[in-house]
């Protein structure tokens, strides 16, 4: 039989690993740190899986240009004070084993940096698994399909037979762009 895809992307923050409580307490407390009026969880949660200024923009539409900065360190620092007891969800290093071993391409398209997605591969264990990813420091954010274009020239694959994973509609609306 053969495959229905020739590559699947995931999204990593609340698809691969649990971290949607710990970004919406991060970007809650970043909030309070500098005065600003703190966002509901569901404003918080709707920037998951863009990048952070893109995020920030959003979840704290009060914040001037000129303090974008200030707030991305704030967040940050308080973001990882306790990324360390993030964990991946139940079965992800068993399923991607199994499609590793089925032929097809792994890959990550995510909003996080370049040092926090090598940071968390790392930690996990669980790089070895993809052949290629993509971050907001590389690529346009999502929704934008940059990501997906270049994963799939890079792995040569098609994109109409690559599949995106993930748990926002920023995943979907990149999907569909590309």
């Amino acid at each position: 039989m053969a495959k229905a895809f020739d590559l699947i992307v995931f999204d990593w923050d609340g698809t691969l690993m649990d971290s949607t409580a710990h970004i919406v307490h991060a970007i809650q407390a970043a909030s309070r740190e500098l005065g600003l009026p703190v966002p509901d969880k569901n404003r918080a949660r709707h920037v998951i899986g863009l990048g952070l200024v893109d995020a920030l923009r959003y979840a704290c539409p009060e914040l001037e240009p000129s303090h974008y900065q200030e707030m991305v360190a704030a967040y940050r620092h308080h973001y990882l004070a306790g990324d360390h007891a993030i964990e991946l969800f139940d079965g992800v290093r068993e399923g991607l084993a199994e499609l590793r071993d089925s032929g097809v391409f792994l890959a990550i398209a995510t909003g996080k940096s370049r040092v926090g997605l090598d940071r968390v591969l790392q930690e996990t264990g669980i790089g070895e698994f993809f052949d290629a990813t993509r971050t907001v420091d590389e690529c346009h954010s999502k929704p934008h399909p940059s990501m997906l274009e270049q994963l799939t020239d890079q792995l040569g694959a098609d994109v109409r037979r690559t599949l995106m994973v993930g748990d926002t509609t920023h995943d979907l609306q990149m999907a569909n762009n590309a």
